[in-house]
């Protein structure tokens, strides 16, 4: 028996790092899914007030559209000097310009911020939906400090600027790290691992019609 859980995302790296988990945790006969795995449906605005609320948007929307169990992930930067800002507004922080422009907007505004002030931290929710209803929610946090100039090509978003707790000795950004090593370390990777349970028992019950 062979089950399925489906990302509701477009995002070929959380993908990836979805199917690590999985393997990771040595899951077998589970199918990961991303969207461009399944018919197209209009994904919902992301207009809710936590990360949660988006999370869950994006799992339940999944779920009516595909009757797949859905896993949807929303994260984002919380930065302390900007009272937690961009948060659910990471990805549009400048507008929708991108990551590059993020990071650019981000910089600027911390420029009078003083090193030991640049803390900040990574958080993720992920919301897996399953057709009977059930829910289960869970949430990762990262913490680290902003640079003052980009470094690294692994990760994306803000990764470039992202010094994590872990990695102070090393200085090395998150996007420094390799795959495997951020797995174990990030917010996102926190997260997912909280969900290796369910996960695990939708490989065992088959998961949902296509």
């Amino acid at each position: 028996m062979t089950g399925t859980v489906l990302l509701a995302s477009n995002n070929a790296k959380k993908l990836a790092e979805l199917r690590r988990v999985v393997e990771a945790a040595g899951i077998t006969g589970l199918e990961v899914l991303g969207l461009g795995d399944v018919t197209r449906y209009p994904e919902p605005v992301e207009d809710g007030a936590t990360f949660e609320d988006n999370a869950l948007l994006k799992a339940r929307a999944a779920v009516a559209a595909t009757g797949l169990p859905s896993l949807a992930d929303d994260s984002g930067l919380a930065v302390d000097a900007l009272n937690g800002m961009p948060g659910v507004l990471s990805a549009r922080w400048s507008g929708g310009a991108g990551d590059a422009a993020n990071n650019r907007l981000l910089l600027a505004q911390l420029a009078d911020v003083p090193d030991e002030r640049r803390g900040a931290a990574f958080v993720s929710v992920c919301a897996l939906v399953l057709p009977t209803g059930a829910e289960t929610v869970v949430r990762g946090e990262w913490r680290g400090t902003i640079l003052r100039d980009e470094r690294g090509a692994n990760g994306f978003g803000y990764d470039p600027l992202f010094i994590p707790d872990d990695e102070v000795a090393a200085g090395r950004t998150s996007a420094e790290l390799p795959p495997a090593e951020k797995d174990a370390l990030s917010h996102r990777g926190k997260a997912l691992a909280q969900l290796v349970p369910a996960l695990r028992a939708l490989a065992g019950a088959g998961g949902g019609d296509r």
